[in-house]
């Protein structure tokens, strides 16, 4: 509605878009972003350029990745480099050309270059194979005319280029009027908002006066005025996903637009996040719930969009976005795994030869020399990628397995579920919200994880003080992947456990974990009953009285 209503009055080529708690914290954004819009190089086919989110108030250590530093700053500067990053919900500028929905401008091809050097009778056979060329290319223009028609299923049903000129073949008076009801059926019935669209440098039409400005803006913000045309499908911000951003720069991309990554040296803008565990889970489940709900919609990446202007490349990183939910299935599977395996006595892969170790490690090896790379070509900290690691298991079998069931309830079934946060801790001093202790049902999955890990670990320690030294070499294979699992739900657990009266978490966990296995040591050991070297007495049953 507000696209609407600054069409009207104002209609400016560009537009901000911002959250309700970020605020610009760099007034030189806005002239670099301008920079990128009106570049002559990129022929005015940027739809928006996306500013990386900085956050106000979160504790030094970050110790639940409120600031996602290996996203902003390795995934979409990465992207820059293909077709532009996605569009993030907020610190945007947009074209306003663009949210309408319309294709981008076409690349102007240079002028082929002609020679007299050569022989008449070489101009005669270069006509004749001109000639075919230009058969093809015309059919090839056919074809891509009908494409650009399809609809939903593939590229954008209206292109800046076909709804400017009225229908050829067709009388005057008909023409126009056929016209117009396009452009009706498109953006609403409001002829000083549809003459809007069509200004590509903006402004406002000149017959207009204040009054009847505003007598159009109050009838464009109206709750019925989106009903019956485009909008929410293919104007404006897309509906149909709790995480509209990725939907609706997703179909920016569609349309051959390209996108900008700005990172000034300065933080363009700024806002807060939640500080605590329960409330940056829910966030997670949030956005998670809105990549199902896009990967169970026609709008899903993997069939959408094809032969529209998206790059590969591009929809790769779109799929990957959608996604990525699913994958907390087999992540709980591996983080149960090897708590199984110290409780059955078994490894967590079999017996590897010369050959499959080799692959085995090279595979690591390479996983490993990919993450050193992105973060020395991005600048990223070892601290700030280690801790997006332990935040992405915690969230991946939490929030996102979650987001799989609900998503797959309100898709399939129409049943919306709702988690409750009930709020239990909390004190006046700083970061005293990072402390507060919220329960949750996504506070289960993990929980469980930690406490099947602990007992694996104190149940391998005890069956190897029980079977002798040679159970002792096997033993440290299993608990290297169960600590493992262990270390990256670590923040899980402070945040679970709290202040504790200022009594650090470590602390707790060791404690409970030496004890645990001091008493199976005390109970083997059983120093109280007296040891004899002679031979073992039984009793043999019989009465010797």
């Amino acid at each position: 509605a507000l696209v609407r209503v600054s069409a009207v009055l104002t209609n400016a080529p560009y537009l901000l878009n911002l959250d309700c708690d970020h605020y610009i914290n760099n007034s030189k954004a806005l002239r670099e972003a301008m920079c990128f819009m009106m570049d002559p190089l990129l022929e005015k086919k940027v739809c928006y350029v996306q500013f990386p989110q900085r956050f106000d108030g979160i504790d030094r250590h970050d110790r639940y990745a409120n600031r996602n530093i290996v996203f902003f700053d390795i995934n979409m500067k990465g992207l820059d480099g293909i077709q532009g990053p996605i569009y993030v919900g907020t610190g945007c500028v947009f074209r306003r050309q663009a949210l309408y929905g319309f294709d981008a401008p076409k690349t102007k091809k240079p002028p082929s270059r002609t020679c007299n050097c050569w022989p008449k009778w070489c101009f005669s056979c270069c006509r004749c194979f001109s000639g075919r060329r230009k058969k093809k290319a015309m059919k090839s223009k056919q074809k891509k005319e009908k494409a650009s028609r399809r609809g939903e299923a593939g590229a954008p049903v209206f292109a800046l280029a076909g709804i400017k000129e009225p229908v050829e073949g067709i009388e005057g008076d008909k023409s126009t009027f056929l016209f117009e009801h396009k452009l009706e059926k498109k953006f609403g019935q409001s002829p000083v908002f549809v003459k809007s669209t069509l200004l590509e440098n903006g402004g406002t039409p000149k017959s207009t006066t204040p009054a009847s400005l505003l007598k159009e803006a109050i009838h464009v913000i109206s709750c019925g005025y989106e009903d019956k045309t485009d909008w929410g499908k293919e104007v404006g911000w897309i509906y149909g996903s709790v995480t509209e951003d990725i939907l609706t720069g997703f179909k920016m991309h569609c349309h051959g637009w390209r996108s900008i990554y700005c990172i000034p040296s300065r933080p363009a803008f700024k806002g807060s996040a939640p500080l605590n565990l329960s409330d940056r889970l829910h966030q997670v489940l949030r956005w998670a719930l809105g990549s199902v709900e896009i990967f169970l919609s026609k709008h899903c990446p993997l069939w959408y969009g094809y032969g529209g202007g998206l790059k590969w490349l591009e929809r790769l990183s779109y799929i990957n976005a959608t996604v990525y939910p699913w994958t907390s299935i087999p992540l709980l599977a591996y983080c149960t795994l090897p708590a199984v395996c110290l409780l059955t006595g078994k490894f967590i892969t079999p017996e590897l030869s010369n050959v499959a170790s080799l692959w085995f490690l090279s595979l690591f090896i390479c996983i490993f020399a990919t993450g050193i790379l992105e973060m020395r070509w991005s600048g990223v900290g070892v601290d700030d990628w280690w801790r997006n690691e332990q935040f992405w298991v915690i969230g991946g079998v939490s929030a996102h397995l979650f987001a799989v069931f609900q998503g797959l309830l309100k898709v399939l079934a129409g049943i919306d579920t709702n988690f409750t946060v009930t709020s239990k801790a909390g004190d006046d001093e700083e970061f005293a919200e990072l402390y507060a202790f919220k329960w949750t049902t996504l506070l289960i999955p993990p929980t469980t994880l930690l406490i099947i890990n602990l007992i694996g670990v104190v149940a391998g320690v005890s069956n190897a003080i029980n079977n002798g030294y040679e159970s002792w070499g096997p033993l440290f294979g299993r608990l290297f992947f169960s600590f493992w699992v262990i270390v990256h739900l670590y923040p899980f657990l402070k945040g679970l456990l709290g202040r504790q009266n200022r009594t650090p978490t470590i602390i707790i966990v060791w404690s409970i974990l030496l004890a645990s296995i001091f008493s199976l040591l005390w109970v083997r050991i059983d120093p109280f009953l007296p040891k004899s070297d002679g031979p073992l007495l039984e009793e043999c049953g019989l009465d010797c009285n």
